[in-house]
C-alpha cells in the first residue's frame, strides 16, 4: 500500500495548461479557440489573452469547442469580456457545445447575458 503525503504537492495539478489560438476567418472578426480546462489556475491566462485580443470593431468569438471543464474563475472571464465587449460596441459570441461548458453558463444564467452558439459556424453566421 502507498500512501502519500499530504504536504507534498503534485507539480502536474498546479500547472494546468489551456491551449489558445487567435484566428482571424473574416474582415472585422477575432476568434479566440480554447482548449483545457479553465479553472482558478488557467483562468488568469485566458483572461490576459481575451484582453489582448479584444478589437474595437467588428465580432470578437470565444470559442470554447475545446473546453473540458469551466469553472467559476472563467466564467468571470466571459463576464467581463462580455461587458469590454459592450464597451467597445462589438459583437462577443461564445460557441459552447459540450455538457461541461454548457451546463455552468444556463446554470448561471449568463446565456441570457451573452450569444451561445453550439458552432464556430452558428457563431459567425
Amino acid at each position: 500500500m502507498t500512501v502519500q503525503d499530504p504536504n507534498v504537492v503534485d507539480a502536474s495539478r498546479n500547472e494546468q495548461a489551456i491551449g489558445l489560438a487567435v484566428s482571424h476567418p473574416a474582415q472585422d472578426v477575432t476568434v479566440v479557440s480554447v482548449s483545457g480546462e479553465i479553472d482558478m489556475l488557467s483562468a488568469p491566462a485566458l483572461r490576459t489573452y481575451v484582453h489582448t485580443n479584444l478589437v474595437d470593431e467588428g465580432t470578437f468569438v470565444l470559442d470554447l469547442s475545446g473546453v473540458s471543464f469551466l469553472g467559476s474563475a472563467g466564467l468571470a472571464v466571459l463576464v467581463e469580456a462580455a461587458q469590454e465587449s459592450r464597451t467597445r460596441r462589438i459583437a462577443f459570441r461564445v460557441v459552447a457545445a459540450d455538457r461541461a461548458v454548457t451546463r455552468p453558463i444556463v446554470a448561471t444564467g449568463l446565456g441570457e447575458v451573452f450569444a451561445v452558439h453550439a458552432s464556430l459556424d452558428e457563431a459567425l453566421g
